[in-house]
């Protein structure tokens, strides 16, 4: 049974719209309109393009048959997306976190110190040789 969702909730995605093209997408606006299609294209703004789409009025009575529609992101309620499609996601996203572990995850002591600098000083700070009371005084 296919999941509702809030669009601003569904996991991002550049594979989305290749991953969904055979699965059947609900849109609800949010002025009661709906809208059945294929998802064709998805951006970053919840902009959405649907092929082969069926729209229905808020109240049911009409319906159409579009052959592709554009939806503004701002004016969607919810979607509803097969649980098949956001298990692909999920694991899409899974695999570039552990491929993004491997390279840069591994600490290793020693080298560098916490920001990217050499450690220098022993106690942190500005690193150098340690130079007695605060502040800039009469030097050492």
């Amino acid at each position: 049974m296919p999941l509702k969702t809030n669009p601003w909730s569904v996991p991002r995605s550049r594979n989305i719209p290749t991953t969904s093209n055979l699965n059947l997408q609900l849109v609800e606006l949010k002025n009661g309109e709906t809208f059945n299609g294929h998802l064709v294209n998805c951006d970053n703004f919840m902009n959405i393009t649907l092929r082969e789409v069926y729209q229905t009025t808020a109240d049911g009575e009409r319906f159409w048959k579009l052959r592709e529609c554009y939806i503004r992101g701002s004016t969607i309620k919810y979607l509803r997306v097969p649980d098949t499609l956001l298990d692909a996601v999920k694991e899409e996203q899974n695999r570039a976190r552990d491929a993004g572990r491997g390279a840069r995850g591994a600490h290793v002591s020693g080298g560098r110190g916490g920001r990217g600098a050499p450690a220098r000083g022993g106690r942190g700070g500005r690193g150098g040789p340690p130079r007695g009371g605060r502040g800039r005084g009469r030097g050492a």
